[in-house]
């Protein structure tokens, strides 16, 4: 069964993974000792809070060029991108890195659909910028799981 969203229940579903990403780097940066791996995660979780803030002023009407009205239908297949499964405590640590990392590969696939959906102009640009820092989360997600999960030795 087609379920179609309409663009309100996007942007909401959109700042709720938001949220959840920012709370997920921050819990990651409080359970690792390596400095690099832990400045990693806050620096994605702040970034994280300003895609939070970008989604929240299209949702209050803030942003005016290129917008679509709040009740636009959205094709379902956007709405896919938003589900993931949930961080468990159960999950083993290297886990984690690799949910992130889809999680980010997901958000930049959502990103693109939803600029591909807007006409040319600020918002449309708006969401390609946000699908590329998406991709750029993904990569240094990846990186991050390398230095904990291949740590480097003394000896090389």
């Amino acid at each position: 069964m087609v379920t179609q969203l309409t663009l309100k229940e996007v942007l909401q579903k959109a700042i709720q993974k938001e949220v959840e990403s920012r709370l997920l780097y921050l819990e990651l940066s409080q359970k690792v000792n390596k400095e690099a791996v832990k400045d990693g995660f806050q620096r994605l979780s702040r970034e994280e809070q300003w895609h939070q803030r970008l989604l929240e002023q299209y949702l209050r009407g803030e942003l005016k060029e290129g917008t679509l009205s709040h009740g636009h239908a959205i094709d379902y297949k956007i709405a896919e991108h938003l589900d993931q499964p949930a961080i468990s405590p159960e999950m083993e640590f290297k886990d984690v890195f690799l949910l992130a990392a889809n999680r980010e590969k997901v958000s930049h696939e959502f990103y693109l659909d939803l600029a591909h959906i807007h006409p040319k102009g600020r918002v449309r640009g708006l969401f390609e910028e946000l699908a590329v820092q998406e991709l750029k989360h993904k990569q240094r997600v990846e990186f991050l799981y390398t230095e904990v999960a291949f740590p480097q030795t003394d000896g090389g």
